[in-house]
């Protein structure tokens, strides 16, 4: 499953990162790295964007990037 498909609340390891170029390195520089831990906390009215916690700190990301990043659930 990809990180989009997640529900507000529920916990996923990312297994891998996909994508070209500049939006993977993007990516990866966030901290979106395979084996890290992530929740969704909310996600906006309109379904977009979405925000996250991982490493210890809140990253909002947007649907199109989250369909990027493979994870299971934990």
């Amino acid at each position: 499953m990809t990180l989009d498909e997640l529900k507000i609340g529920q916990k996923s390891r990312i297994l891998a990162v996909n994508g070209q170029g500049a939006l993977r390195r993007r990516l990866l520089d966030m901290g979106l790295t395979p084996h890290t831990e992530v929740m969704v906390r909310k996600v906006a009215p309109m379904g977009d964007p979405i925000e996250l916690h991982l490493r210890g700190y809140e990253l909002t990301l947007r649907i199109e990037d989250a369909k990027n990043i493979e994870v299971e659930e934990v």
